[in-house]
C-alpha cells in the first residue's frame, strides 16, 4: 500500500515538472521570438523616411525659400513675390521645357504657369535632374547671376540653371525640370508633403 502511494506522489511530482519544464520552455521561446519578430518590422525612423511631411508655411515672407526634408530629399517652398510671378512668362523661349511635356515632373494639378496649387507658393525637390547634385537658390534678378538672370536656381557642379518654378533652361546639362513632390493644402498656411489624395486643395 506504502509502495503504491509512493508511486502515485512520484507521478504528481513527474507531472508538475513536466509542466513546469514546458511553461519555462514557452516562455523562453517567446522571450526569443519577440525581438526577432520585432526586428523585422520597419523602424521609425524607416516608416518617417516615407511619411508625408506637414509644414507650416505662416512665416514664409514673399522672396523667401523654406527648404524642408521628405523622404530623404531636400523640399523647397518657395514664396514668389507679384514680380517673381511676373517673371516668369518672360523667358519661355529659353527653356527646355516651357510647355512642361514632361509629365512625370509635376502632378497634373501643377501643369500650369507657376508649376503650383497656389500662384504664390512653388513646391519642388531641390535635385539637379542631371546627376542629382543640390542647386543653388539664386532667387532674387541679377547679381552674380549676370544682369539678365530674373531669378532661380544654378547647379555650381555641371551649369544647370532653372527658372523660380524650377523649369530648366536649354543649354544646362540637366534634361528635365526640377521635380514637383505630390503635395496639398491642410489649411491656409499648412502644406502636406507627400500626399495629394483627397482633393488637391
Amino acid at each position: 500500500m506504502a509502495k503504491q502511494a509512493k508511486q502515485q506522489v512520484d507521478q504528481g511530482k513527474r507531472n508538475f515538472l513536466i509542466a513546469a519544464t514546458a511553461g519555462m520552455g514557452a516562455v523562453g521561446a517567446t522571450a526569443v521570438a519577440v525581438p526577432f519578430v520585432a526586428s523585422m518590422l520597419p523602424s521609425e525612423r524607416a516608416k518617417a523616411a516615407g511619411a508625408p511631411v506637414e509644414v507650416d508655411i505662416s512665416k514664409v515672407a514673399p522672396g523667401e525659400m523654406l527648404p524642408v526634408e521628405w523622404r530623404g530629399k531636400p523640399v523647397w517652398v518657395v514664396h514668389l513675390t507679384p514680380e517673381m510671378k511676373a517673371s516668369l512668362g518672360k523667358h519661355n523661349d529659353k527653356l527646355s521645357d516651357p510647355m512642361l511635356e514632361v509629365t512625370s515632373q509635376q502632378p497634373e494639378y501643377c501643369k500650369n504657369a507657376t508649376r503650383s496649387l497656389k500662384p504664390d507658393v512653388v513646391v519642388m525637390v531641390g535635385i539637379c535632374t542631371h546627376l542629382g547634385c543640390s542647386p543653388t537658390a539664386k532667387l532674387q534678378a541679377g547679381g552674380d547671376m549676370g544682369a539678365d538672370w530674373t531669378g532661380g536656381f544654378f547647379c555650381p557642379c555641371h551649369g544647370s540653371k532653372f527658372d523660380l518654378a524650377g523649369r530648366v533652361f536649354k543649354g544646362s546639362p540637366a534634361p528635365k525640370n526640377l521635380e514637383v513632390p505630390p503635395h496639398k493644402y491642410l489649411s491656409d498656411t499648412v502644406l502636406l508633403i507627400g500626399d495629394d489624395s483627397k482633393g488637391t486643395a
